[in-house]
């Protein structure tokens, strides 16, 4: 009997033994595992650590680039799109890390594991975030203020280019009078031929004992050649004789014979047509 009673509580403290080991083993087990767990939510805190620490390069470099920009002549078209490329994929990389950091904290606040370290690390980063958030919305705005400034520039490099272009106009236009005028005080008509043709014309008027009349009615003037008192130098009277019959004053020209027939060669052009801008030749 005594035996029996030994035997039986043998095996209770066996059986006891064994539950014990299979709850250690159990506790061992799980909190391996939950180990293990904390140390990956921790590897990828570090991880998320040195992803906002680049970030934070990203973000101090565009700084670099706006400053240098504005410092200079701005930047072009395509740089602009770049760094609105830019500040898009940084604002996306932020939120995806402030999401995942959110993840990360309650992961290790439902964790036995979890140190006041790790807890500190989450503020830390979570603040650098929003440091991070606020400083690429300021350079957002900085680029759409510089935007806009730049539409501002053209919209008055728009309106001085027009305004250029009138007073381009204006002058070309000036200096077209100009010369269209200078042209046409320098307009000069002459014209040659017989006493006969002259007064067929209507240029001469003349009869017995009357003194000849020169353009004194409603003469022909497609008669006359036009000229250029600065070039007309020389007419040729292909005659052997001529006079002038307009009033051109005396030593402002000369009758010269060329190969028997007579040149009118101009002297002095200011004087020979400060009477008159038209010259009549008789030649007979």
């Amino acid at each position: 009997m005594a035996a029996l009673s030994a035997m039986l509580v043998l095996g209770a403290c066996t059986q006891k033994n064994e539950t014990e080991e299979a709850h250690k083993q159990a506790i061992a087990d799980a909190s391996k595992v939950e180990l293990q767990n904390a140390v990956a939510d921790r590897d990828q805190l570090f991880l998320l650590v040195n992803e906002i620490s680049q970030g934070m390069d990203q973000i101090k470099a565009l700084e670099d680039i706006l400053t240098v920009n504005a410092g200079v002549s701005g930047e072009t078209p395509s740089q602009r799109e770049q760094i609105q490329a830019d500040i898009a994929a940084i604002q996306k990389a932020l939120q995806e890390r402030r999401e995942k950091l959110a993840e990360l904290e309650k992961k290790l606040n439902n964790s036995t594991l979890t140190n006041n370290n790790l807890r500190n690390t989450i503020a830390t980063l979570r603040n650098q975030i929003d440091t991070q958030t606020n400083e690429i919305n300021t350079l957002k705005t900085s680029l759409n203020d510089a935007k806009a400034r730049i539409g501002e520039l053209n919209t008055a490099v728009d309106s001085l280019n027009t305004t250029v272009t009138s007073v381009t106009a204006e002058k070309e236009e000036a200096e077209q009078q100009s010369v269209d005028l200078a042209n046409e005080l320098n307009t000069c008509y002459y014209a040659v031929g017989s006493k006969k043709e002259l007064k067929e014309k209507e240029i001469i008027e003349t009869g017995f004992l009357r003194k000849t009349k020169i353009m004194e009615g409603d003469f022909d003037r497609n008669f006359f050649t036009t000229a250029d008192k600065r070039t007309l130098t020389t007419i040729d009277l292909h005659s052997a004789k001529a006079k002038v019959l307009t009033n051109q004053p005396e030593g402002s020209y000369v009758l010269e014979d060329q190969n028997g027939h007579k040149v009118l060669r101009i002297t002095n052009p200011a004087s020979f047509w400060s009477l008159s801008n038209y010259l009549v030749i008789q030649i007979d």
